[in-house]
């Protein structure tokens, strides 16, 4: 996978930087929900780094400095450490069947029951704890060092990524001080496996019984300093997963005949979109966030290069600009009714009207 240099500033800072029950049972600190309100979203951080809706349809924003926000349709609050939320960097947010959300932050694993956060107290997990459930919780571990969390309702073991020979061998060969095995994002798929993006081995699938791992050249970066790596996973309508948009890889596709079938490979690479411009040497082909929408599109964000759509035949681009100077933009999410929003480093919260991204300000 080729370094994109334009992602360095940013991904220098970030390095440096289940079975569910729906009772109170877990160890925790209780922290109480304050009241703390905002008039508008131009009140709010302007570093979003993950954004969720829940089952009720609160909208959750989690800043990269600022802590916690949900707004409701009408208010904003906001939770930081100075009241009830403790965290001040928010990476991940997920919701269990019995709609209590949990928050992956800089300060640990929070539980929120509706009233209360409620941290969750790590168990260090063993090769035993390695367990495919369908109602478990994937986490990353913020420390980037190969670990994971897996939440089954009652525990949160913290779990380590199985050696490889492609990754001791990068330890041994490179000076660098950060492992190579670090996750980036977690993904669960169609068939309810999950699957880790790390920073230079690339993608990891884990099925209950074995750890698939692919580590073609596109998807690894094999040298020192900060890496782009696998930092979002989607599955689309045909069973294909993104990395990049080099190549596509089909999984779950019957249309084509796996290939290497003496290495019984898991997978079968197909040459795919390319350069999203269309050029034949660009480099505008890593991307920090893909989703897909719900007439399956696929949606790709750039660093420095805006929001493209993919439709299958065709790739359109929507810059993302302030004052005509392209901004840095981070994650895209699609909510309940199929809307996409986008959340950036340094301007706030962007939603598409169907034309167009517009920066909120209500």
């Amino acid at each position: 996978m080729k370094f994109t240099m334009y992602y360095l500033f940013f991904l220098v800072s970030m390095i440096s930087c289940n079975r569910q029950t729906n009772t109170q049972s877990v160890n925790s600190d209780s922290l109480i929900e304050s009241q703390a309100m905002l008039d508008s979203f131009s009140n709010m951080s302007e570093n979003i780094m993950v954004i969720f809706q829940d089952k009720k349809n609160n909208y959750w924003f989690g800043s990269h400095r600022d802590g916690l926000y949900k707004y409701d349709g009408r208010n904003i609050r906001h939770f930081t450490a100075n009241d009830s939320f403790p965290g001040t960097k928010v990476e991940e947010i997920k919701e269990d069947r019995f709609g209590n959300l949990y928050f992956n932050t800089n300060a640990g694993l929070f539980k929120y029951n509706g009233i209360r956060f409620l941290k969750i107290k790590e168990v260090s997990g063993g090769d035993w704890n390695w367990k495919l459930h369908p109602d478990d919780l994937w986490f990353k571990c913020i420390d980037y060092l190969g670990h994971l969390y897996r939440f089954d309702g009652n525990n949160v073991f913290k779990l380590k990524l199985p050696k490889t020979k492609l990754g001791e061998d990068y330890i041994t060969k490179h000076n660098y001080n950060t492992s190579p095995y670090g996750i980036y994002c977690v993904y669960k798929d169609s068939k309810s496996n999950i699957w880790f993006g790390t920073a230079q081995l690339g993608a990891c699938r884990y099925n209950g019984k074995s750890f698939d791992w692919i580590s073609e050249s596109d998807v690894t970066e094999l040298h020192d300093g900060p890496s782009n790596g696998v930092r979002s996973i989607v599955e689309d309508k045909n069973g294909d997963f993104w990395f990049n948009t080099e190549y596509k890889y089909s999984i779950y596709n019957n249309t084509y005949i796996r290939n290497d079938t003496s290495k019984q490979a898991f997978y079968y690479r197909i040459k795919s979109i390319g350069c999203l411009d269309g050029s034949k040497e660009g480099n505008l082909n890593e991307y920090l966030s893909i989703i897909k929408d719900d007439k399956n599109n696929l949606w790709i964000a750039l660093y420095l290069k805006g929001i493209w759509m993919y439709d299958g035949e065709k790739i359109k681009h929507y810059p993302i600009q302030i004052n005509s100077k392209d901004i840095p933009i981070y994650c895209l999410y699609k909510d309940n009714k199929g809307d996409i929003w986008l959340g950036t480093h340094e301007n706030g919260i962007f939603r598409f009207n169907g034309q167009t991204f517009e920066k909120l300000a209500i």
